[in-house]
């Protein structure tokens, strides 16, 4: 008897289940046929490159209508356009339109879509440059751009190595919960840089859960697989980790600065190399905070070097080339995902540090001046991206 009650509440459940999940296109389908009135398309303009012969952007549908561009306007005039694949636009599809236009350098060009029934979706070239193209020797300057940016300041913070080790136990204290205050900037920086993104990217794609949702996901993963009984928490490990989350946040930071380059702005990749660069020396100084009681490999150091640093150089590369907000607010919540594992990590690590003393690691005067020191050095340092 009871188990038959459990099957028909299980039942219940599942029925109930399946009716909200299938509301919204129950709705659909009953609007669909319940209105005589043409449904409002919709576009997210995601991308516009400035070529020889004008400009090419890539637009994508964001409504159930489909969106079909009828004409083109560039400052104000209308001109002949292609568009690949041809047709409407439809939802979560997109299009590449190329637009043969004389636009004159370092000038602001406005461009606008018109659909067939009349809505309007504007895209602003803020300066008229080439936009970069794969060729070999501009990878080769984006590689040495992102070994200056990178691996050399943090080579450059680790080699402060030797004088951490002649530190005493309130001195290592203080610097485990500095990491953890450069790792909680680094989260915070993430998650925000991620929710900008998310709101530029078509709303289909759900928004900011584009970035909670893998933010979640990534750090529940990774912690379940480093609850495992065997699993040993020692300082090595926890050195590489630091170094996966911080190269994570360097791959965000070459997205950004190859993107600033994609649309042209020089200026603000120009600061945002400066930036980073001494966010990353700061970076390496605590990457080898946990170390400071372990007689460490050079062999070690300059692999925890290169994890941590070199990944900004493929995020430089794709955030110049093939920048797609979407898929870079998605990267930004899996990169704040890991960072925020990380932090857990390491507050397990100097929790088993004071173990059996009356240390309070957590919230002792050391700590939390590791924690503002840490937070207050990346703010100091964030202040030279401002433009």
């Amino acid at each position: 008897m009871r188990s038959s009650k459990l099957l028909a509440f299980g039942s219940l459940c599942v029925f109930a289940v399946g009716l909200i999940g299938s509301a919204p296109w129950l709705l659909n389908a009953l609007f669909a046929t319940s209105s005589n009135y043409p449904i409002a398309a919709d576009l997210t303009v995601e991308r516009v490159q400035v070529t020889d012969r004008g400009f090419v952007a890539k637009l994508r549908g964001q409504s159930r209508e489909p969106a079909l561009i009828a004409q083109v306007m560039v400052d104000g005039g209308y001109w002949m356009f292609t568009q690949q694949p041809p047709g409407p636009i439809a939802q979560a599809k997109s299009a590449t339109i190329s637009i043969e236009f004389p636009w004159i350098e370092s000038d602001t060009h406005h461009i606008k879509f018109i659909s067939r029934h009349g809505e309007t979706f504007a895209y602003t070239v803020d300066v008229a440059l080439p936009s970069p193209r794969p060729t070999r020797s501009l990878l080769v300057e984006y590689f040495a751009l992102g070994l200056c940016v990178g691996l050399l300041p943090i080579s450059l913070g680790m080699l402060f190595f030797p004088w951490l080790k002649t530190l005493g136990a309130s001195g290592r204290e203080f610097l485990t919960a500095l990491t953890i205050g450069l790792l909680s900037y680094l989260l915070i920086d993430m998650a925000v840089e991620g929710f900008e993104l998310s709101a530029e990217a078509s709303p289909i794609f759900g928004g900011p859960l584009l970035v909670i949702i893998p933010m979640v996901l990534t750090a529940a993963v990774l912690l379940a697989l480093n609850r495992r009984p065997e699993q040993r928490t020692t300082s090595v490990r926890i050195a590489a980790l630091i170094a996966l989350g911080i190269g994570l946040h360097n791959f965000g930071e070459g997205l950004a600065i190859g993107g600033a380059f994609a649309v042209n702005k020089i200026s603000l990749g120009a600061y945002l190399v400066i930036g980073f660069a001494l966010h990353n020396i700061s970076e390496g100084f605590g990457l080898v905070s946990p170390l400071t009681k372990d007689n460490i490999g050079l062999g070690f150091l300059v692999g925890l070097a290169l994890v941590a640093g070199l990944p900004i150089i493929p995020g430089i590369w794709l955030g110049a080339f093939s920048f797609s907000p979407h898929w870079v607010a998605a990267y930004f919540g899996i990169g704040a995902g890991a960072i925020a594992q990380v932090i857990v990590e390491i507050d397990r690590f100097a929790v088993a540090r004071a173990e059996g003393s009356h240390a309070k690691p957590r919230f002792s005067a050391a700590s939390v001046a590791g924690y503002c020191a840490g937070a207050g050095i990346m703010y100091a340092t964030a202040s030279f991206i401002a433009v």
